[in-house]
């Protein structure tokens, strides 16, 4: 019969618990700081360690009197304690006190950091840590291309790995890179841009912004503003690469955005009829069939 009890509590308890589910999700997020791998239980264990050697070290500097009062103070307090409370039942409780505070402590503590890293409120630290840990240990991965196809590609991976290398193509010349190619001297920045957005890990807004493309203006109309901002950061830093990297922490991007080359190369294909074609829009605007390609300089 009280077994049967016991069970019908035990059941009792466990739908109460399914029932509160911001209470469980609040635990589970607790116990997600002792996954391993987050590099955070070791740092908080040489906190304590620390705050322990201090409190000893203060002892030591004053003659150890604190210490031997402090340690009669105790052994007073658990005699009174276990004389009024058997200790299979106080010891259980003062540790889940002392578990309870701590978590309290801990909890307060990153809410505080949360606050600060994440304003938006939107997720969790943990979770966001995890998500970091886990890509960053994602597999390494070089990727080689241009155009959509490779900043499509790029939007699929960054959700496996941060590992990532992008290799990009700097041929094109036309739209607003092959205008900013022609009128300004710099390297087209389309397809960079492009892959920079794809592998972008900040805030929607940022993204779209270096996405937008001016739609009236004289001068303005055609061009997007990362391709202005990537010539711009050119200018300043001195070459494309170093451009990329200053946008890249901008946009904190999940891995590294290369150029092909640092070299103002152009394409040219030989076709079938016998035209020699020059430059990526004009070979596509030629519709015929490619017999030679290649590139000049032969060896950028």
């Amino acid at each position: 019969m009280s077994m049967g009890l016991l069970k019908r509590a035990f059941q009792v308890l466990a739908q109460r618990w399914r029932d509160r589910t911001p209470t469980r999700h609040r635990v589970n997020q607790w116990f997600k700081w002792l996954a391993p791998g987050l590099l955070v239980k070791r740092w908080l264990l040489i906190s304590v360690v620390g705050m322990v050697c201090m409190g000893l070290g203060f002892a030591i500097w004053s003659n150890l009197t604190p210490v031997y009062y402090f340690s009669e103070f105790v052994r007073e307090l658990l005699r009174t304690i276990t004389d009024r409370v058997p200790n299979y039942i106080s010891g259980p409780i003062v540790i889940l006190s002392g578990f309870l505070l701590i978590l309290w402590g801990q909890k307060r503590s990153l809410n505080s950091i949360t606050e600060v890293l994440m304003p938006e409120g939107d997720g969790e630290l943990v979770d966001r840590l995890m998500t970091h840990r886990r890509l960053h240990r994602g597999p390494k991965i070089v990727v080689i291309g241009g155009g959509t196809g490779l900043s499509t590609l790029l939007r699929g991976l960054k959700g496996l790995s941060a590992n990532i290398t992008a290799i990009v193509t700097v041929a094109d010349d036309g739209g607003s890179s092959g205008r900013l190619r022609r009128e300004i001297g710099v390297l087209p920045p389309g397809d960079i841009r492009n892959c920079l957005a794809a592998l972008a890990d900040e805030e929607k807004l940022l993204t779209e912004l270096f996405q937008y493309r001016f739609r009236a203006g004289d001068g303005l109309m055609g061009h997007s503003f990362g391709n202005l901002f990537l010539t711009a950061m050119s200018e300043i830093t001195g070459d494309l690469e170093q451009a990329i990297a200053a946008s890249s922490k901008v946009l904190a991007i999940r891995g590294q955005v290369l150029p092909s080359t640092l070299s103002d190369m152009r394409l040219w294909a030989e076709l079938a009829d016998g035209r020699r074609i020059e430059g990526e829009s004009n070979i596509t605007e030629a519709q015929g069939k490619i017999v030679k390609i290649g590139c000049t300089p032969t060896y950028p």
